[in-house]
């Protein structure tokens, strides 16, 4: 862990650069447990939800706009200049603040996946389709997602800058599915397929775990036997597909307004 951080100030070592930029790459994501959060919104939303950090790099005028909200943390706040801010930002166009966040792994709660509605995600690959299926989860009061080894990191920047906060409140796993299915196997499985039962004429049964497939591949076939209830977003254009996370927000929002 990198542990010599200065205090609030323009100064910044080599060292500590060096690290933040890191933490751009999984390998070091992975090493530290730390990742970074950056944006205005994504820096306060983190804050309002008490995630653990360990510090938050700042322009003078973000700290000077929100005084109140860094008040209690001021001792993880580092100062630092447009040019600095430049060699440190992940964004073509650098963001005001970015924050070094603690990565929490939490622990399944068997309660709440018995009595939910669970997102299961099969290698999704695309970090702004994670991050905006987080969002949505968060929008529908989903409150775990399990992911497949394959999909997408959690923490790479691109899905943390798609979630916009929503990764706060969201419990997200990685797991084998076929186990994940094995253990919880009184939960009914559901999965999209072209010809599916109408989403918008099917009571979805509560718990239940709805699959996403993969943004080109669908289902991956390992899957299919766990299956028990088959849905579509029925089809009246000419598009030949939908993209994972418009899918999953259409999915969502009917089995949420589906009334038995």
């Amino acid at each position: 862990m990198y542990l010599a951080l200065t205090s609030l100030s323009c100064m910044i070592s080599k060292s500590f650069e060096k690290y933040i930029n890191s933490l751009k790459q999984k390998k070091y994501r992975e090493q530290y447990q730390r990742f970074i959060a950056e944006g205005d919104k994504t820096v306060k939303e983190f804050l309002q939800q008490h995630q653990p950090f360990e510090k938050i790099i700042a322009l003078p005028q973000w700290i000077a706009n929100n005084k109140v909200l860094i008040n209690s943390v001021k001792e993880k706040l580092i100062e630092v200049t447009e040019i600095q801010m430049a060699k440190l930002s992940g964004f073509e166009t650098p963001s005001p603040v970015l924050m070094v966040a603690e990565i929490i792994k939490p622990e399944i709660n068997s309660k709440e996946v018995h009595s939910n509605l669970n997102l299961v995600l099969d290698g999704i690959r695309d970090p702004g389709n994670l991050g905006t299926i987080i969002r949505i989860a968060d929008w529908f009061g989903i409150k775990n997602i399990f992911c497949s080894p394959d999909c997408v990191e959690t923490y790479n920047p691109k899905t943390i800058q798609s979630s916009m906060g929503s990764v706060c409140r969201v419990n997200i796993f990685e797991t084998e599915l076929p186990l994940l299915f094995s253990e919880f196997k009184n939960i009914t499985v559901v999965g999209t397929f072209m010809e599916g039962k109408n989403i918008f004429e099917t009571v979805i049964p509560i718990p239940s775990f709805l699959i996403i497939g993969n943004e080109s591949k669908g289902i991956s076939s390992e899957l299919e036997k766990f299956i028990k209830l088959k849905v579509t977003i029925p089809q009246t254009g000419n598009a030949e597909s939908l993209n994972a996370a418009v899918a999953t927000g259409i999915l969502c929002a009917a089995i949420k307004n589906t009334k038995g």
